[in-house]
């Protein structure tokens, strides 16, 4: 991946949030690759085949977008239906999106070019490492989670990103009023955010307890299945203390 326009799939090196798998991208997501990748993904030289971020100098984050504006990360966005929608309502914001599955970055970057919305880069790389080596403290307004991989089973509860190792590097690289807002449509999940959560020192649940639904997040096709299998959707929002 040290070439955009070249992707390749790689196996895990490590515990993460994630696996990948070696699934092929569909002919129009390798042509929406190859046309839109040099403009919308952040080259990462040297960055291992497990995805794993290794310690280098933030980004300028200036240079990256050409201004200086306020700075949302939304981690895991998919296929990117709900962050086009929202970059395009916000032209006065600056999106990072980190997803680490090439085939759901593709998909992103033709729903931005197809848009011509010019306002998201996206990161082709584990958002833990991403966040830690590559953008400096402070410098984020909003984090967005939403729908985490849940990892239902007990022993796999270990690769679930939001614990409170992440949620220190959340706070540090938040803004002091910065906002991080979550989504989950498993509620054994949704309860363990709020275990994490309501008691960290460097958050604040602005609502004493559920979030009413963010109503910037569109109603994609995963959202609606949990809905019609049943599974009630929790959203929370934490302000940087």
């Amino acid at each position: 991946m040290t070439d955009p326009t070249h992707p390749q799939a790689a196996p895990r090196r490590e515990v993460t949030s994630f696996v990948r798998r070696g699934g092929r991208m569909t002919q129009g997501q390798l042509r929406a690759w190859h046309m839109y990748a040099p403009h919308f993904v952040v080259p990462l030289p040297g960055l291992p085949h497990s995805g794993i971020v290794e310690p280098r100098e933030p980004l300028d984050l200036e240079s990256l977008f050409g201004r200086r504006a306020p700075i949302v990360v939304e981690i895991g966005p998919g296929m990117g239906e709900s962050l086009a929608a929202m970059a395009a309502r916000h032209p006065d914001r600056d999106f990072i999106a980190f997803e680490v599955y090439e085939a759901g970055a593709a998909g992103l970057i033709l729903k931005l070019a197809r848009a011509e919305v010019d306002n998201v880069r996206v990161i082709v790389a584990d958002a833990v490492s991403g966040l830690r080596h590559l953008l400096a403290p402070g410098s984020l307004t909003e984090v967005l989670t939403f729908f985490p991989d849940p990892w239902p089973k007990a022993r796999h509860h270990k690769r679930r990103l939001v614990d409170t190792a992440f949620a220190d590097l959340v706070a540090d690289r938040l803004t002091s009023d910065g906002l991080w807002r979550l989504a989950t449509d498993w509620q054994e999940y949704a309860d363990q955010m709020r275990e994490v959560l309501d008691p960290h020192p460097q958050f604040t649940n602005l609502h004493d307890g559920w979030a009413p639904r963010f109503d910037e997040r569109i109603l994609t096709r995963f959202e609606n299945r949990g809905i019609r299998e049943g599974r009630t959707i929790r959203d929370l929002t934490y302000r940087r203390s």
